[in-house]
């Protein structure tokens, strides 16, 4: 037989870009062609097994080098790289995340190369759904170790385009190095075109689906369109139509208020935002296995997960600009419906303190939670017998007080009740990556749901000038969850910073964050309290905005494989 397909169940894997052929699970090309239907079943199941290890640390390498969240401490888990920018190319999270990305590649491309288009619709759909599995790989492997588009596209580098096992895999094989940004995008803009004019079928939001394809070329065009301040809109103009083409196809509607505040729990099946979707489910954990999914970091449920991560002190602002959001049980009162995602672990005795963020040091801000008093009007907290602090109401009806501290400065905080700490940091656990159909730490990584389709659209509308057109899908959005809260106007002065902060309180703990604020060219600040590096901005010309390529990776590679710089002298800006 001249063509061995290996499977996962399905298919030759690119691990470390090491081509390995296992000896079992694997399907000679004869059966493949001759009974194209029966094989194509175990073949996609096996590319899609590949997305489910990928979209692990595709998460926390997109969220945790974000400001959405801190964690307690200092870890010698590789994902603690992400979170405090000390980027190595020995990163067993990130080669994980190369390996799978690359096997989910590998299996595509090889299922595409076995089968021949248009012997029925079935098929090309499902043909369709390899190419859209490709696009969607080379997109997400180039914005984590390919600089912003908008930084010389044609000059910095992406990733290896390597579509297939090489038929020479046992010979003299030589691959080739990365492609630059711009032909990466590219490829991942072909792939994703191709899969759209496959696909005819709809099989929901578990499958790739010709939405599914034009959903993510809208945000691939907008993170081609430049910055606010020097926009692209040519491709701005591509961003609109394809978030057109997604919101008016019909097949996905916004949930409302109430429903989107438990977002969460929904499978994606029932979720009528939802448009693609990774699909978890709880027999793929056993027992304490929960404890490493992705909601386990973020929370403590049931007795399942490490609850070491928390929603950042700039999130939980972001969330009450409009109104206090009150977690107290007995106050319950959510004035933002992204707030119904954090869940502050209150002591059982309720007992009321004064909790406001000040300065320990110079760099070091930190959480403090006073215990309260009151005598009539009055509310005076303390941190010893000896210091008393009377609190200035600065919106009593909301429990909002300012203290004049024993620094000398002046902080605002808030009543409420004792939250439990963590290494002294209050434990607001993040619920939005938990319980999914209402098992513990259940979650299916979305890639892509109809929220985001309205803001991309709003973005490009703004970066095109047309305010008016981004003002109504941006409203749309904002006032869902904090209703009667839309903006009167929006111009050049104002749409940047509306859009960014929309984009940050809506697609939190969905691995956006990151990649949103540098390529817009905007820097990372993270003045909150947590163990990261408080005062170090991180501007988006940085070199640590790219992850490095696994070193073993490049051990591996049979060809060069350039390494990202390890200074800004090697970053190309222009």
């Amino acid at each position: 037989m001249k063509k061995i397909i290996t499977i996962l169940v399905a298919a030759a894997s690119l691990t470390a870009c090491d081509i390995e052929r296992l000896p079992y699970g694997s399907m000679a090309a004869e059966q493949i062609t001759g009974n194209p239907s029966e094989a194509l079943g175990s073949l996609m199941n096996g590319m899609y097994a590949q997305l489910k290890t990928w979209s692990d640390p595709m998460h926390r390498c997109g969220e945790y080098a974000g400001d959405n969240m801190m964690i307690r401490g200092t870890s010698t888990d590789a994902f603690f790289q992400f979170i405090s920018y000390k980027r190595t190319p020995e990163n067993g999270r990130l080669q994980t995340f190369w390996d799978y990305g690359y096997k989910a590649v590998a299996q595509a491309s090889n299922i595409i190369d076995m089968i021949e288009e248009g012997q029925s619709a079935e098929i090309d759909n499902q043909l369709g759904e390899c190419y859209y599995t490709r696009g969607l790989m080379y997109f997400y492997f180039v914005r984590a170790y390919g600089r912003p588009y908008y930084q010389a596209p044609d000059k910095n580098l992406g990733v290896p385009i390597v579509n297939g096992t090489p038929e020479d895999i046992m010979g003299d094989m030589h691959m080739p190095d990365r492609a630059t940004v711009q032909a990466t995008y590219e490829q991942a803009i072909n792939d994703l075109k191709k899969a759209e004019s496959l696909m005819t079928i709809n099989k929901g939001p578990i499958y790739a689906s010709k939405t599914a394809a034009q959903a993510l070329l809208s945000r691939v065009y907008l993170y081609m369109s430049g910055t606010y301040e020097k926009p692209n809109q040519e491709y701005a103009k591509l961003a609109v139509e394809y978030a057109d083409k997604v919101i008016n196809s019909g097949e996905y509607s916004l949930l409302p208020r109430e429903q989107f505040m438990v977002y969460n729990t929904l499978v994606p099946e029932n979720n009528s935002e939802s448009i693609f979707v990774i699909k978890r489910v709880a027999s793929e954990f056993s027992g304490f296995d929960h404890y490493y999914g992705i909601g386990g970091m973020y929370a403590n449920i049931g007795g399942m997960g490490w609850g070491e991560m928390y929603a950042s002190a700039k999130y939980i602002d972001l969330l009450n600009e409009t109104g206090r959001n009150d977690w107290r049980p007995d106050r319950y009162k959510i004035v933002d419906a992204r707030a119904a995602f954090i869940e502050p672990t209150y002591t059982d005795d309720h007992k009321e303190v004064f909790r406001f963020i000040y300065e320990a040091s110079p760099e070091n801000l930190q959480y403090a939670q006073l215990d309260v008093a009151h005598s009539g009007s009055t509310v005076t907290c303390k941190d010893t017998e000896e210091n008393t602090y009377t609190l200035t109401p600065v919106d009593a009806a909301q429990d909002i007080y300012s203290i004049t501290y024993k620094d000398g400065k002046t902080y605002t905080g808030v009543l409420d009740y004792f939250i439990i700490t963590n290494k002294s940091y209050p434990q607001f656990y993040i619920t939005k990556c938990s319980r999914e159909g209402e098992d513990s730490q259940l979650h299916s990584p979305i890639i892509s749901r109809l929220g985001e389709i309205y803001l991309n659209r709003a973005e490009a509308y703004a970066k095109l000038g047309q305010y008016g057109q981004a003002l109504a899908d941006l409203n749309l959005i904002r006032e869902r969850s904090i209703p009667g809260a839309g903006y009167a106007s929006l111009d050049a002065t104002t749409a940047g910073d509306r859009i960014d902060k929309e984009r940050q309180l809506e697609l939190a703990y969905q691995a956006e964050r990151s990649y949103d604020v540098f390529r817009n060219g905007k820097p990372l600040t993270r003045r909150y309290p947590g163990p990261h590096y408080q005062f170090e901005d991180i501007p988006a010309t940085d070199y640590r905005v790219t992850y490095y390529i696994p070193q073993n990776a490049i051990n591996a590679y049979p060809g060069t494989l350039t390494q990202n710089p390890k200074d800004n002298a090697g970053v190309v800006l222009n």
